[in-house]
């Protein structure tokens, strides 16, 4: 539909009082490529069940889906789960894309939204996508770690969402940045500064962020709560190994020039920061 000032007046008057209308505008919703490519391939991965059968499911968790069994050699010879070596591997970071139910899906795909969504204008699509990996790596590492030998297959984005989640606490709170009058939408706020790690955790929104994380999860550890809706045990150990090296590795992926960003706030530190160089489910970060 094309709209003329003597259809519109009001287009008119806007036009003459200066108010312009650029088709540069931004959209109502502004999310990263990276990200909707990523929700579109958990909604492919997830919709495997439409076209497999009850065998060829069991076939491709076995394949994809985490299983710490697989490392155990006393338990199974080494290779004897579909994929042989290669899936002990692969399944550190493939079982991130494989979610439990429609609930499982969706939840995490509203973290992944909302927290993975200013990770990846900072880092770009590339460094982002590594990001993703490492962190959902970590997760299955600590997830391994706790549970040697387990049967039970992990699968879930948590681990990785967790990790954007503990990496946007070094920015987000920053003078300028997303959430420092409500910036969201300038690009240039996804570019100041990142605090220090030892500056980060001296705020006191950080640290208030910090004890609603670690508290959920732990309500998840000591009542084995389920996920709600979903007949689904959270893989909590995995969402803090995910969040450790969010929070651990952030300065070796940041992108943004190492500098000196003002003050946070009157909640925020008082001196300049420099930037520093069954089957298990992982939601609900």
């Amino acid at each position: 539909m094309i709209f003329s000032e003597n259809r519109c007046p009001l287009f008119g008057i806007m036009l003459k009082r200066g108010v312009a209308l650029s088709a540069g505008s931004e959209p109502i919703f502004n999310v990263p490529r990276v990200i909707t490519a990523l929700l579109l391939l958990f909604i492919v991965v997830h919709a495997r069940s439409l076209v497999l059968s009850e065998s060829g499911e069991i076939e491709f968790l076995l394949r994809f889906a985490f299983i710490p069994v697989r490392y155990d050699p006393t338990a199974l010879p080494s290779g004897s789960l579909p994929g042989g070596f290669a899936a002990e591997i692969w399944t550190f970071v493939t079982y991130a894309f494989i979610h439990g139910d429609l609930v499982h899906l969706g939840v995490n795909g509203i973290w992944l939204l909302a927290f993975g969504s200013p990770i990846a204008r900072r880092f770009g699509t590339p460094l982002f996508l590594v990001f993703f990996a490492v962190t959902a790596a970590a997760g299955a590492g600590m997830h391994l770690a706790t549970h040697i030998g387990d049967l039970h297959p992990m699968v879930g984005a948590s681990a990785a969402i967790s990790g954007c989640m503990a990496a946007a606490v070094r920015f987000v709170f920053q003078r300028g940045g997303p959430l420092h009058l409500w910036r969201e939408n300038d690009p240039a706020a996804y570019r100041v500064p990142a605090a220090s790690l030892a500056t980060a955790l001296r705020d006191r929104r950080v640290l208030a962020f910090l004890a609603a994380w670690f508290g959920i999860n732990a309500l998840f550890a000591f009542t084995a709560a389920p996920i709600v809706g979903a007949n689904q045990v959270v893989a909590w150990q995995a969402h803090i190994g995910g969040f450790l090296a969010g929070l651990l590795a952030f300065a070796a992926f940041d992108p943004a020039p190492r500098g000196v960003p003002a003050a946070s706030g009157p909640d925020g530190p008082d001196a300049p920061a420099t930037t520093d160089s069954h089957p298990h489910s992982d939601t609900g970060p």
